[in-house]
């Protein structure tokens, strides 16, 4: 709806939460909490990309979403094309739902 109405910087900022907080829900199951966006990246990486949990790709949505977001709320000068946003809640559904069916996996263990 945000990037319908025209406002795509907003819109890419939500669709980094989405994934923020979708990783830092996975890592929360395993016992780890962290305060910083960083913290969680590095973490995420190491838990669940790194023992081959999940796939790279996950890892590289999460640091370059980040970085868009902080393009999209702090660059002077700099917008995001409606097709760069689109591309970007595209990822955040999938990890959504990536991080959705481990989770299922894990409660019914």
């Amino acid at each position: 709806m945000l990037l319908r109405e025209g406002d795509a910087d907003f819109a890419a900022g939500r669709a980094y939460y989405a994934i923020f907080y979708a990783a830092s829900a996975l890592l929360f199951e395993r016992g780890l909490s962290f305060r910083k966006h960083s913290a969680v990246h590095a973490a995420f990486g190491r838990e669940f990309v790194q023992t081959g949990i999940l796939d790279a790709r996950f890892h590289r949505w999460l640091l370059d979403a980040f970085d868009k977001r902080l393009q999209a709320d702090y660059g002077v000068d700099v917008l995001l094309g409606p097709e760069d946003v689109q591309r970007m809640i595209e990822q955040a559904r999938e990890f959504v739902g990536e991080a959705t069916r481990y989770l299922e996996g894990a409660v019914a263990d």
